[in-house]
């Protein structure tokens, strides 16, 4: 078996090496448009053309304070499997903050004016260099995983329907920067695909295991009435240098929101708070109103194109219209472009949920399906307040009924507005998937609340509709 590596070396390092060069280029770039390029000749110049040499000496002042502010919201590191989204936002913020470092140096410093233009010029290249050096430097890394270097060797200590789950989903991803050596539990499973690895031992062995098997990652999922094996296992686990993870299950996803409140001076411990403020709230709403009005207004040209392309390809109305439950338990009319032949589209509470390749759809509503399309009336929900952009996906009232004493915390989704699209659903959970993962996540959702959040959603939805 290949040495692990102890410490990750080669990728904080040229993730240093590109910053750093990014942050001169646009340094040079911004000089060179300002000054060297008529492409600003509309702005008039205070003084003469200040000397480049001022600019470079600045930016070696500048580019180690910018990587200790990158550092400190841990930019640095290998195997940190973040989204290009959640990166470029990332990058927007910290360049924003670098950069009233910038100009407060500026103001402070008297011998030498420094052009406004350039510092604007600044954050707009420091931006797009900066991602795009990000974007080589994942090519990079993935491609040094997918030749088998620079793996962690992992396991997996447990073997419940948790520890398979987690085992089917990163074990099959080398380009997550693992190499799973096997699992540990009180005896070999059956369950596949983790009775497929190898077999380690039981519980009583694991320091002898982690010690042998030169283990860095320890995947732990155990049941809730298996904790009391925990603190054995961390007791076990001194000494041995292993990053410890514990996988949560659902009793520590129903109590993850637990927070520690004080009244007066009274310890209090929060089990569920208020998933967003009323500033929240203004602002999601703010946000969706703003979104929505400029696609209908954008998309009037695509919603008429597909109206016709409806009306011509089979008799009947063009949107189909169907109660759903809402924000606080309410009904609202959810509206979509008819997909299916007329008289298919009449649900009654005993219909199933919606199948792929229904042989009921029109021809074109296949497409629109495939593509999404027949999901964009929704967008006049959303301007009218019965939806939001982003959020838990609407369900009838039947099922709403069926499944709210089946599921734990199912009510918990109509605690915010239901959206368009969701984290369950950029996360591969739509159709004939896994109900109970599906609300797994849109509570996620609905504890971790951001607008960034929101963004970040968005773009992933945008990239799958352009992947299908």
């Amino acid at each position: 078996m290949p040495n692990p590596r102890r410490n990750d070396f080669l990728i904080p390092t040229l993730a240093v090496i590109f910053d750093s060069i990014a942050i001169e280029l646009a340094f040079l770039f911004s000089y060179w448009l300002r000054f060297n390029t008529s492409l600003l000749n509309f702005l008039p110049l205070a003084e003469d053309k200040p000397p480049l040499m001022a600019y470079i000496y600045g930016s070696f002042v500048i580019i180690p304070i910018w990587l200790l502010i990158f550092n400190s919201n841990k930019m640095y590191g290998a195997r940190r499997n973040v989204a290009l989204t959640d990166e470029f936002i990332s990058i927007i913020k910290l360049i924003s903050v670098a950069m009233l470092v910038v100009m407060s140096a500026a103001f402070f410093y008297r011998a030498f004016s420094y052009s406004r233009v350039v510092f604007f010029l600044l954050w707009i290249n420091s931006i797009i260099m900066l991602f795009t050096g990000r974007i080589v430097l994942f090519r990079i890394e993935k491609f040094i995983y997918s030749k088998g270097r620079e793996l962690r060797n992992a396991i997996i200590i447990g073997s419940n329907e948790t520890a398979v789950r987690i085992f089917a989903q990163l074990s099959t991803h080398p380009l997550l920067g693992y190499r799973f050596v096997g699992y540990i539990s009180a005896q070999p499973v059956t369950a596949q695909p983790l009775s497929s690895s190898k077999y380690l031992g039981n519980f009583l062995d694991v320091q002898e295991i982690l010690t042998r098997e030169r283990i860095e990652l320890a995947l732990i999922a155990l049941n809730y009435d298996e904790h009391p094996k925990l603190m054995r296992l961390v007791q076990d686990c001194e000494g041995v240098n292993t990053e410890l993870m514990l996988v949560p299950d659902l009793l520590e996803l129903m109590t993850a929101g637990m927070k520690i409140k004080e009244i007066d001076g009274i310890p209090f411990i929060k089990i569920k708070g208020v998933p967003m403020t009323t500033w929240g709230r203004i602002v999601k709403r703010l946000f969706d109103l703003f979104i929505s009005t400029l696609l209908l207004i954008l998309l009037s040209w695509l919603f008429l194109l597909i109206a016709i392309v409806i009306k011509i390809n089979s008799k009947g109305k063009i949107f189909f219209v169907q109660e759903r439950v809402g924000l606080d338990g309410r009904s609202f009319r959810m509206m979509k472009f008819r997909t299916m032949k007329v008289g298919a589209e009449i649900f009654d509470n005993e219909s199933g949920l919606g199948v792929d390749n229904d042989p009921r759809q029109t021809s074109i509503g296949k497409i629109l399906r495939k593509l999404s399309l027949d999901e964009f009336p929704q967008l006049i929900n959303v301007f009218k307040g019965e939806m939001s952009l982003v959020g838990p996906r609407p369900e009838r009232p039947y099922y709403v009924e069926q499944f709210k004493s089946l599921i734990p915390k199912y009510l918990d989704r109509h605690r915010v507005k239901t959206g368009m699209t969701g984290w369950a659903q950029v996360n591969g959970l739509r159709g004939n998937t896994s109900l109970e993962e599906r609300i797994k996540y849109d509570i996620y959702y609905i504890e971790n609340w951001s607008i960034g959040f929101d963004i970040k959603i968005l773009f992933k939805t945008i990239k799958a509709v352009f992947h299908s």
